[in-house]
């Protein structure tokens, strides 16, 4: 049972709890899908369309007194436009009641001589007489589109004279965002045009358009000049608010709209609302020019049926291969981390090259919760495991040590601050190790229990001091509290010591059969203050300083060097004449600004080894100063010397002179390299 819990295939239930709410569709899932398309939809860049907007706005008001102006007025607006060269006038003004002027006359000689586009709206109920769309409708379905109990229109009298009628009420998304629009609005028995096909039908001098219904809705839709407009089943477009219009104020019209379609509408504040759309708020005639231009240009955004199905097989089929992967750790995590990288520019090359849309939202967040998912459970069934074997390590000290501490307290309650040596240690290979014991914990708890054991021996002997187990990590100091006044020999050899250690305890396990572990450490020399900290409740003797980050930083970059041991310059200057050093770096650690050298030991000396060292010292000089290729190939022929103990090692510093080759280096670099993680 506990092999289950602790299993990354649990996620499969986390899955199949994704998958249930996307089904449902909820509306904060919803909400961000569509704000992801948003994002899609004004990726592209905007376009200046040829239709125009005449805006009332302020000044108009202070121009032409009251809202709403008088009818007379409107004629001579529309009278205004045509005379500037207008194509076609969209009036998207609502006039469902009679002037209080008693001008509608005015208007209606006006209507009778030039062509004006009137709007309609969807309302609880018909108020005025609606003109007949021109509509040839083929099939039963048409109980499948957008439905208003009732239509209201302008006046009869402005209607019957206008050159056509369209339905300009917007439909908003979940989030209130207009991104669709309906090209149909049924009432009653009649379906009626929207804006935008209005104007499109006229523009083409058709008659009628054609919608065409199967039993899940709309199946075709189409205007005869223009061809067929893809809609989804409900009639609706997606609008490409990148068509942006010519924008101009009522008070400050061109001498010429040269054919160019003008829709009139309202800006002044109090009389109008903006609209909400996915590239910001606009005026309700901005919305009406971007419909009209996006039907005009043949733009065809699509959402295909099949989308959101195929979107829920690419999740479950990428979770399945993650969560297969994750036996192997970091093949696993790789993998993961390519995929969701790739999701989003794979969609947006969907959508700039085929205006498809693809949600990424969906295989972002659910593959993310799935990995969060695996990985945390490997994380935490390790975590578990070394928290169990930390238990039985805490409190490592030297007889000697124990009884300085009991005859003097204040070195624990009051501190000191004093030059110490300090070893970060960290085994390598325990994943492996921990897997090949599988469900027994107990046997895995012995085994760590030796491997402690045969590194804490050389430590206790030397008079070091266990500050702190850290899972299968230690650290420990040289100086505190016992005195050793040649504290940075002593970590040194300490170092060398536990590495010993190792290799006779990997002889034990390869004996039992089990996979054998690596160690890294980390030595440098620096002040650091130890004493007792804590809260009240809880306290331990510890160390802080400078010293002691660098040291545990060193030692994070065994494995990345390909090397054992690793010590910091301090420890280096205090010690290079007692042991056999290879510089393998100017490193400036993250966190830092100053570069530090760091070297590494040799142990077990022999012939040849010195002339080596020599050749080494020159590789590194010639990387120093920037001869990175005459580096490079000293490296190569290095890599046979040391019975081949650097090979790790040499192959990194090839590749790190293959990246500092690209690199634009100042004249006075001085070799010193700035890592970026810890």
């Amino acid at each position: 049972m506990k092999k289950i819990f602790t299993s990354p295939w649990t996620a499969l239930v986390t899955l199949a709890v994704i998958l249930f709410y996307a089904l449902q569709q909820p509306t904060f899932l919803e909400s961000i899908k569509l704000r992801y398309f948003d994002t899609l939809i004004t990726s592209t860049p905007e376009q200046q369309t040829t239709i125009a907007t005449v805006n009332i706005d302020e000044a108009s008001l202070d121009k032409y007194g009251q809202w709403p102006f008088s009818r007379d007025v409107y004629g001579d607006i529309i009278k205004d436009l045509y005379q500037r060269d207008a194509g076609l006038v969209v009036w998207n003004i609502m006039m469902s009641e009679e002037d209080r002027l008693g001008m509608d006359h005015k208007l209606q000689e006006v209507l009778r001589e030039h062509p004006v586009v009137l709007p309609l709206i969807g309302a609880e109920e018909t108020k005025n007489s609606p003109r007949n769309p021109g509509a040839v409708i083929i099939g039963d379905h048409t109980d499948k589109v957008v439905e208003y109990p009732g239509i209201l229109s302008s006046i009869d009298h402005h209607e019957s004279l206008a050159y056509g009628s369209g339905v300009s009420t917007v439909f908003p998304e979940v989030d209130g965002v207009t991104r669709r629009m309906p090209l149909v609005i049924k009432s009653g028995d009649t379906l009626y045009p929207s804006m935008g096909l209005e104007v499109l039908r006229i523009l083409a001098g058709d008659p009628s358009f054609q919608i065409k219904f199967s039993d899940i809705g709309i199946d075709k839709l189409r205007v005869p000049q223009f061809g067929i407009i893809s809609t989804d089943p409900i009639g609706r477009i997606w609008i490409d608010h990148q068509q942006r219009p010519i924008t101009y104020s009522l008070t400050e019209l061109p001498e010429t709209f040269d054919s160019a379609i003008v829709i009139v509408g309202t800006s002044a504040s109090g009389i109008a609302n903006p609209i909400a759309t996915s590239r910001g708020e606009v005026w309700p005639q901005e919305m009406q020019a971007s419909v009209i231009a996006t039907l005009a240009s043949g733009i065809n955004i699509q959402r295909p049926d099949w989308a959101p199905g195929s979107e829920l097989l690419a999740l479950v089929v990428l979770s399945l291969l993650l969560l297969f992967l994750t036996r192997w750790v970091y093949v696993g995590l790789g993998v993961g981390i390519v995929a969701l990288a790739a999701i989003i520019p794979a969609t947006q090359y969907l959508y700039s090259e085929y205006l498809f849309l693809f949600d990424a939202t969906l295989l972002l967040g659910g593959l993310t919760i799935i990995l969060l998912h695996a990985y945390g459970v490997k994380f935490v069934s390790e975590f578990l495991q070394k928290q169990a074997i930390k238990k039985q390590f805490a409190g490592y000290a030297s007889p000697e040590v124990v009884k300085l501490l009991q005859e003097n307290p204040a070195l624990i309650k009051e501190g000191q601050q004093k030059e110490i040596s300090i070893v970060f240690s960290d085994l390598r290979g325990f994943t492996p190790l921990g897997e090949s014991f599988g469900d027994d914990v107990k046997g895995l708890t012995t085994i760590m229990n030796s491997y402690m054991d045969a590194i804490t021996k050389p430590i206790l002997k030397s008079g070091g001091m266990v500050i702190k187990y850290i899972g299968d990590a230690t650290m420990h100091v040289h100086n505190a509290p016992i005195e050793d006044n040649i504290h940075a020999y002593t970590s040194v050899q300490t170092g060398m010591d536990m590495v010993r250690a190792v290799k006779q305890f990997n002889e034990t396990l390869v004996e039992k059969g089990r996979p054998p572990i690596g160690m890294g450490a980390g030595i440098n020399t620096g002040l650091g203050y130890l004493g007792e900290m804590g809260s009240t409740a809880r306290h331990s003797y510890d160390v802080l300083g400078d010293a002691v980050s660098t040291a545990a930083r060193i030692e994070s970059k065994c494995k990345e060097y390909g090397c054992v041991l690793l010590v910091g310059q301090a420890t280096y200057e205090k010690t290079n004449n007692n042991f056999f050093y290879l510089k393998v770096d100017d490193l400036a650690v993250k966190g830092k600004t100053v570069g530090v050298g760091i070297w590494t030991v040799i142990d077990e000396v022999k012939d040849g080894y010195y002339q080596s060292q020599k050749l080494h010292q020159e590789m590194y000089r010639l990387y120093q100063s920037q001869q990175f290729s005459k580096a490079m190939v000293i490296c190569q022929q290095l890599k046979s010397h040391f019975d081949c103990q650097m090979n790790d090692y040499y192959d990194m510093w090839v590749e790190r002179c293959e990246y500092m080759k690209t690199q634009d280096l100042p004249k006075d670099w001085n070799g010193v390299f700035i890592a970026t993680t810890k």
